[in-house]
């Protein structure tokens, strides 16, 4: 010890994930690390006359989460443009938010609800009907993002996108037309989403002080979420370095409130290998800090290798020409020493891309390279083997959670039991992670991810994975925060409540490990620290909170809707969290709060003359 602590957590329920220490008393952070775990006799000589010392109230205490595949830099941008229907319970209140969102929003500006939805989370098991958007936002231009196969737009959107009766139906895409020739407002991805995504292109986009602002509430969204990390995958028409100058500015203005690892996507069909060239020539593997830093190339390396992942239609097959392409780019990244994610959902389009991976690996190695697929949902055992062979990892998302009856549908119920195989993927040894792949299709909340992890259910219910392919409650956790080092090439450094790693951590609003399984979804954190600083604080750690930052522009749906429709856990549900059956009029079944206070327990009279309660007694 050279320095007292600057904060020392105590009377949590800490899950640290460290075999060494599982569930000690208090944490102590110097700096933006972990000093101390241990019994309280191990972190009271940390005590100095600054330190701040945080009652967690008997909560639980989590290491920081970290999305392994997520689109915050490109979804920062226009996040505040953005209605979100996450979690919320049915179509009416979703189109209620719709209607008071097209009130206050000025013209030429859209109401945007981008993904992060199904509509089998919905109690009406449906999507709103054109004539209902129409009837909600008859003059503000509607887009509504479903997923990877559809765009439902009203009439005024498809005025300001310019689709009439002669436009032409894209490649991969429809234009839905009634009787008369005339657009309805249903854009089809059959299979390709470009359709979906060039018209989401063509709404207003913040000026960039707003995309600074903007992005600042994403990362304090993530943050409220218990989120402390994530890895970027890049994305379509996300352009290096141009987009990533939003990021960089808040980096160096140390406004970042997530540790951002990022992949360079490429954009030029037709010139990857240019792509690629000129990125590993002028930049170098993890250049940057432990805020933001460059963790290699993907997740698209050539366009001829990426498969459609819209399990409505049927599965595409991957052009000749792939391979050659495919073999062009890993080979210079190989030269380079830069790891790589890719893009499959497919086994048969990974069976080809590790075709490819095998005929390098025999001129250049790459089984120290920590490369790996995305997504996988139907990778097969033999392709898991292969996989393994050469070194690589498994990063799986929780798309299924979002489109497994539509998965199901097409191939049947024994198919989807193990898709993805992720119970199997871990037997087996390989690297292995979790995320949501958010935000155009799924949620960034990472709480529905590991509700489908642990349940095996959809957001609509439907019970996709027997026993065997489910995770316990631990391994769950474990995949969105010790196994991510392996992918973003920090191992040791974050993920778990440990001596010497990143004091990233969250305090929970209720017990994961206690709560029923249909409230895991509903979790969210209370009190954040990123590095040992509050970066999200709320509830009875109101006090700690960062200074709120109004969003920008003021009608932003950040300002005029609530974050989510989260139902509250049942005063039972909560009793069963604390693990008793007693109530009190002045603490609820807060009674870790009385427990840990100075005043005299040890006389009842004494006590119940102070506080007129009887927590003391459960």
């Amino acid at each position: 010890m050279t320095s007292p602590a600057d904060t020392i957590l105590v009377n949590g329920r800490f899950t640290t994930l460290d075999p060494a220490t599982p569930a000690p008393e208090a944490v102590a952070i110097a700096g933006d690390r972990i000093a101390a775990v241990g019994d309280m006799r191990d972190v009271l000589p940390w005590v100095g006359r600054d330190t701040r010392m945080i009652d967690c109230g008997g909560r639980r205490v989590i290491p920081g989460l970290c999305d392994n595949h997520t689109h915050v830099i490109r979804g920062g941008l226009s996040f505040n443009l953005e209605l979100r229907w996450d979690g919320v319970p049915s179509l009416a209140d979703a189109m209620r938010m719709l209607r008071r969102q097209a009130e206050g929003t000025p013209p030429p500006q859209w109401v945007r609800v981008v993904g992060g939805f199904t509509e089998h989370q919905f109690a009406e098991r449906r999507l709103p009907t054109l004539d209902e958007i129409n009837a909600a936002a008859p003059d503000t231009p509607v887009f509504i993002l479903h997923l990877y196969d559809r765009a439902l737009l009203n009439r005024a959107a498809l005025r300001a996108i310019g689709i009439d009766r002669y436009s032409v139906d894209p490649p991969g895409g429809v234009i839905e037309r009634d009787a008369r020739g005339e657009p309805t407002g249903l854009l089809i991805a059959s299979p390709n989403a470009a359709i979906l995504y060039a018209s989401l292109a063509k709404g207003p986009k913040l000026p960039y002080e707003y995309q600074l602002n903007s992005t600042r509430h994403f990362l304090k969204d993530l943050n409220r979420l218990g989120i402390t990390s994530v890895l970027d995958a890049g994305g379509g028409n996300q352009h290096y370095p141009e987009d990533y100058a939003v990021i960089e500015e808040l980096h160096r203005e140390d406004q970042l409130t997530v540790r951002i690892g990022y992949n360079l996507f490429t954009q030029r069909p037709g010139e990857e290998r240019e792509d690629f060239l000129r990125w590993t020539r002028d930049r170098h593997y993890k250049d940057g800090d432990l805020k933001l830093h460059l963790n290699g190339a993907g997740e698209m390396l050539v366009y001829s290798a990426a498969d459609f992942e819209d399990f409505r239609m049927p599965r595409p097959d991957l052009p000749e020409r792939m391979e050659g392409e495919l073999e062009d780019v890993v080979r210079i990244l190989a030269a380079n020493g830069w790891p790589w994610r890719l893009h499959a959902t497919y086994d048969e389009s990974i069976g080809r891309a590790l075709d490819v991976f095998e005929r390098v690996h025999a001129d250049i190695p790459i089984d120290r390279l920590h490369w790996f697929f995305d997504h996988a949902e139907t990778v097969s055992a033999r392709n898991m083997d292969r996989i393994a062979a050469l070194g690589g990892g498994l990063a799986f998302q929780h798309r299924m959670a979002f489109q497994g009856e539509y998965f199901a549908e097409r191939y049947g119920h024994a198919a989807a039991a193990r898709t993805p195989p992720v119970a199997e993927a871990i037997a087996r040894g390989l690297p292995v992670s979790a995320g949501t792949d958010a935000t155009r299709v799924a949620s960034y909340d990472p709480w529905v991810c590991l509700s489908w992890l642990v349940t095996g259910k959809t957001l609509g219910g439907l019970s996709l994975y027997p026993v065997r392919n489910r995770l316990s409650r631990e391994a769950a956790l474990r995949m969105w925060t010790t196994n991510i080092g392996w992918f973003s090439g920090q191992e040791g450094v974050k993920g778990q409540l440990k001596t010497g790693q990143l004091a990233d951590l969250a305090v929970l609003d209720r017990d994961y490990f206690t709560v029923p399984e249909p409230e895991i979804r509903q979790i969210c954190s209370v009190l954040t620290l990123l590095g040992g600083r509050v970066v999200h604080a709320s509830g009875d750690f109101d006090s700690l909170a960062p200074q709120a930052i109004p969003a920008m522009p003021d009608w932003s749906p950040r300002n005029l809707q609530p974050d989510t429709l989260r139902p509250q856990a049942s005063t039972r549900t909560q009793s069963e969290s604390c693990a008793c059956r007693s109530t009190c009029g002045l603490h609820g079944h807060d009674h870790a709060r009385a427990w840990s206070s100075t005043l005299p327990v040890g006389s009842a009279a004494g006590f119940l003359g102070l506080l007129g309660c009887l927590c003391w007694a459960v």
